[in-house]
């Protein structure tokens, strides 16, 4: 499959993609630079989240409405508050979706609603990304998909039965390209709760293009995915994490998400095809190997021994297995010390 001018497949690269989320603070200039720094990683693409706190809720306090989860980055946060805080202002999508293309690097956005669909595809967006928190928004599914562009859905906290029914949703209403992203939704998240392992099962069972949206810290997972097929890889990016925004604490910052692109290639060039043998890079390593090599002077008729036979490198000499069975031949002509025993 595609997504802008970019292959995604086992045969290819793994495509990486910087999230922007919420870490532009509220800062036009900064989510710009996010974006061309972003590129200058060696990322693949730039992703936004499109919404407003209305679209995602209501304002309202109580309840499940306040986060109290001690483990959360967000704790004692109400929801309505952090959405607003953490949205991506609508009229700076137009001026991104520019910097993005001016800098060569594909921008594209997970859309919470109806309208943010109409409104992204006003902006001619090549992909669209459904949240893990969403893929069992089945209206929203639909509407995407019969966008007819390619979709890429995280999968976080989510049942098997439960990706079962949103794929279908997806596929029964026109999707054709899809790509399923292992995900685990905790913030962070830990490498032991990663199970990266699912990967290939996850492609087996849907037949599409699998990938990680990951929450780890640093780039040891990812990297673990795409050696177990991993095409896609989703990481969250900031400029800096000292500088905060709501989800810097498990951002990477662009040296980082320069590690990411370059190591994750590197991952996907090692895996290459089940192989024995010497391989044409490993001839001239040959004569490294050890071999029979004479090591002291020896006379016609003398016999060989431990004093006057030796395995050593290099490795243009008679092969090791045959050192045992020489002891206590006679040579039948003379050697000269520091010659390969060739017989």
């Amino acid at each position: 499959m595609k997504i802008g001018n970019y292959q995604i497949g086992p045969n290819y690269k793994p495509f990486i993609i910087a999230e922007m989320s919420g870490n532009h603070n509220h800062s036009l200039e900064r989510a710009l630079k996010i974006i061309e720094t972003a590129a200058k990683c060696g990322a693949d693409a730039l992703k936004l989240q499109t919404y407003t706190a209305d679209t995602i809720t209501i304002n309202q306090r109580g309840g499940l409405f306040d986060i109290k989860d001690d483990t959360s980055l967000w704790k004692n946060r109400n929801l309505y508050e952090l959405y607003q805080e953490a949205h991506t202002p609508w009229e700076w999508h137009e001026a991104m979706f520019k910097c993005a293309a001016d800098n060569k690097i594909i921008c594209f956005s997970t859309p919470f609603d109806n309208t943010a669909v109409d409104f992204l595809e006003s902006l001619g967006t090549p992909a669209h990304k459904i949240a893990s928190f969403e893929n069992n928004h089945f209206p929203l599914l639909k509407k995407v998909a019969k966008t007819g562009k390619p979709v890429i859905m995280s999968t976080g906290a989510s049942t098997l039965a439960n990706l079962d029914e949103a794929v279908a949703v997806l596929r029964e209403n026109g999707c054709k390209d899809l790509v399923l992203l292992k995900c685990t939704s905790n913030y962070p998240a830990s490498p032991e709760n990663s199970n990266v392992r699912t990967i290939p099962h996850m492609r087996d069972l849907f037949q599409c293009e699998i990938g990680l949206s990951d929450h780890t810290m640093g780039i040891g997972v990812p990297c673990a995915a795409v050696t177990l097929g991993a095409t896609v890889i989703e990481k969250h990016f900031c400029l800096s994490r000292a500088e905060g925004g709501v989800d810097s604490a498990f951002s990477l910052e662009p040296e980082e998400l320069k590690s990411l692109v370059i190591e994750t290639e590197r991952a996907w060039q090692s895996l290459g095809q089940v192989q024995y043998g010497v391989q044409e890079s490993e001839k001239k390593s040959l004569l490294f190997k050890r071999s029979i090599y004479v090591v002291k002077d020896i006379k016609a008729g003398e016999l060989f021994t431990e004093e006057n036979i030796r395995v050593i490198r290099p490795g243009d000499g008679m092969a090791p297995k045959y050192y045992e069975s020489l002891l206590g031949k006679v040579a039948s002509m003379p050697f000269k010390a520091g010659t390969s025993l060739n017989l």
